[in-house]
């Protein structure tokens, strides 16, 4: 857990510098904020997502998670959770812009922290057999990411800190049985998916089109399973002569 707990640091450190340079910044110079980051998220997603081995499997997952994630209203529940947070820290001094932005901050943030297979890889290693190799990388450019993000959305980046702490410590205190269930395959399409969530998160900075991507959460769910599930279902069609 030391790996994960330098990195949920990192992103508390990061997020500081940017609201010190939010606070600094005039208002000419947001947008070239929200470009900067909203492209440099996209070069991340598309990168992530080219890794896929079935751009078929990725099409069923997203779409069906997609369904799932609406019909839970996953994303309505993350953003009002985000504000509630806001409340607690702003001790009941908020108004909707501010609350909004601190919740887009953690969901986004948490999104772009916890996506890549990165994080999954990195967090099994730490745990398994002790190296920290690949979390303290991810650190570094988490941190720098964050000086970014918090620079955009606010202090509702800190709180995604709490998120990285919570999701990389079980893949780290898990990683002995979840690495043989989920597999090199499994792993690469979490991440491939987790780069299709990147990309929405860019094109809303960049306000090309508006998506609630945590909806689509439950597709870094569905990806790794249907890609365990795909070679026996394979099997299965070809032993009927299909």
């Amino acid at each position: 857990m030391i790996a994960t707990y330098f990195n949920a640091l990192t992103i508390v450190i990061g997020s500081l510098i940017g609201l010190l340079v939010k606070s600094r910044l005039k208002p000419s110079f947001e947008e070239i904020i929200f470009t900067s980051s909203g492209l440099i998220t996209l070069i991340l997603g598309f990168s992530m997502a080219m890794a896929t081995s079935s751009y078929l499997l990725m099409l069923f997952a997203l779409a069906l998670g997609g369904a799932l994630g609406y019909w839970l209203k996953i994303e309505d529940r993350i953003l009002a959770l985000g504000t509630r947070m806001e409340s607690v820290t702003s001790r009941g001094a908020s108004d909707d812009e501010r609350a909004r932005n601190f919740a887009l901050g953690f969901l986004n943030a948490s999104l772009l922290f916890c996506s890549g297979a990165m994080t999954v890889l990195g967090s099994i290693q730490a745990g398994t057999v002790g190296d920290y190799r690949l979390i303290m990388i991810k650190s570094i450019m988490d941190g720098a990411m964050a000086v970014i993000f918090a620079s955009v959305y606010g202090p509702g980046v800190i709180a995604s800190a709490l998120f990285v702490l919570v999701y990389q410590g079980f893949f780290t205190l898990a990683g002995g049985w979840i690495e043989p269930i989920l597999g090199e395959r499994g792993i690469g399409e979490l991440g491939a998916v987790g780069g299709v969530l990147l990309l929405m998160i860019g094109f809303n900075l960049l306000n090309i089109r508006k998506t609630k991507t945590g909806n689509f959460l439950p597709a870094m769910i569905l990806a790794p399973i249907f890609a365990i599930l795909t070679p026996s279902v394979a099997a299965l069609v070809s032993r009927f002569g299909f």
